[in-house]
This record gives C-alpha cells, structure tokens and sequence, in this order.
C-alpha cells in the first residue's frame, strides 16, 4: 500500500537528482524495469541539468517533487500556459512504478494547477506509439484531443529516435468540474 509521499517544488539543488530520476525512468536499462521506458522509441537523453534548470527558474513553471523520508521517489513539471496548465516531464522510480506513487503525483500536480493557478484544465503531450501511457491517462480522466505535433527529430535534447514516425499527441481534462 502507497504511503503518502511528500511533495515540495525543486529548487536548483536538486537539479542532479531529478536528472537521474527521469533518465532511469525513461532510457537505459533501469528504465526497462518500470513500464514508462521509452528505449523502444528512442536512445539518449530524456533530460539535462540545463534543461532542468530551466524549467525550475522559468515563471509560472515548476518542477513537483514526491519524496519519502528524504530520498526522490517521483517528479513532473508543471506550468502555466495560457489559459491552461501543463503536465509533463513525468517520472517515478522504476522500483516504486505500479504502486500508486505516479497516480497520487498526478492528482497533486492537477491540484496545485487548478488552485494555484486557476486553469481549468491541464494538457499534456505524448508520443503517439505510447498507447499504454496514452490509456493510462485516460483512466484518469484525460481525452485525445485529436491535435499532433511532429516529434523535433534532429535536436537530441529530446532523444534519439529509433524511428521516423515519432509524433506527439495532446490530451487535456477539464479540473475542477469545468469543461476543457
């Protein structure tokens, strides 16, 4: 059973630790352990210190930490954009995966959203070949908008894909009862 984990914003200390939380959730072999990998689509990086960085100092924008008794368990970042908030950079510890943690992060992310920010919706992107991911959030509420955008293929900030037919697609749920 999940025991309610801590959240807290990143502060620019913890730019090393949210690296190598999202890379072990997402590329090599450590993220194979947990169900979010994404090695069959892409090689590199999935983040950096720069990037991190960033998202931790940009305005209306950031990054949520889930920790217990002080080690990082989860993290996402979140922002303001527009009207509507933003979800992603969304990773949990491959050992800690199918236990709820990602669940109760994203439930915290929408929270701080809709009442910091007061949007009533949030947004997100994912890779289109992500169809468990993509029914994951759906269970939760989300909904394809029916909207793409091409996967940024030469800029290895975001990987380097394994395949040519690589392409984001939105989903978006309304927060607070309000339609999105």
């Amino acid at each position: 059973m999940l025991t309610a984990p801590a959240y807290r914003t990143a502060t620019a200390a913890d730019t090393p630790a949210i690296v190598a939380l999202v890379e072990s959730a997402y590329r090599g072999e450590s993220g194979q352990r947990g169900w979010t990998t994404e090695t069959h689509l892409l090689d590199g990086q999935r983040t950096d210190a720069e990037n991190v960085l960033e998202l931790i100092g940009r305005d209306g924008s950031l990054v949520l930490l889930a920790e217990e008794e002080g080690e990082l368990l989860a993290c996402c970042h979140i922002e303001r954009q527009g009207g509507a908030g933003y979800f992603g950079m969304f990773a949990v510890n491959p050992d800690k995966q199918m236990g709820g943690l990602g669940r109760a992060l994203l439930t915290e992310a929408e929270r701080v959203a809709r009442d910091t920010w007061q949007v009533p919706s949030m947004r997100m992107t994912v890779i289109e070949q992500r169809a468990d991911l993509i029914a994951w959030y759906e269970r939760r509420g989300y909904r394809l908008t029916g909207d793409t955008v091409p996967f940024p293929y030469g800029n290895e900030r975001f990987g380097v894909p394994r395949r040519d037919d690589l392409r984001f697609v939105y989903l978006t749920k309304a927060l607070g009862g309000e339609t999105a």
